[in-house]
């Protein structure tokens, strides 16, 4: 069970991370707004873990790692695709 909450939970991530990726990639690096895109995400990530009782298991942050980073650089790519 816990599994299949970590699965539902690393999906949601990815798909919450996608859109502050792709306004991450408008913005100048380091700016306000930047860093905005990256942290923003934060708390809704931490509601998802306790809603769905993951807790904070150290195992389970290199997982949620990949799902936040990689939503964050597909929603970038999406934005650079579309640029060209």
């Amino acid at each position: 069970m816990e599994y299949q909450n970590l699965i539902i939970v690393l999906i949601l991530v990815f798909i919450l991370n996608l859109p502050f990726g792709y306004w991450r990639e408008g913005v100048k690096k380091f700016s306000i707004y930047w860093f905005l895109a990256v942290h923003l995400p934060i708390p809704i990530v931490v509601f998802l873990r306790l809603h769905f009782e993951l807790g904070f298991q150290w195992w389970t942050y290199p997982f949620m790692i990949a799902a936040f980073f990689g939503g964050q650089w597909f929603g970038g790519y999406f934005r650079r695709r579309k640029l060209k």
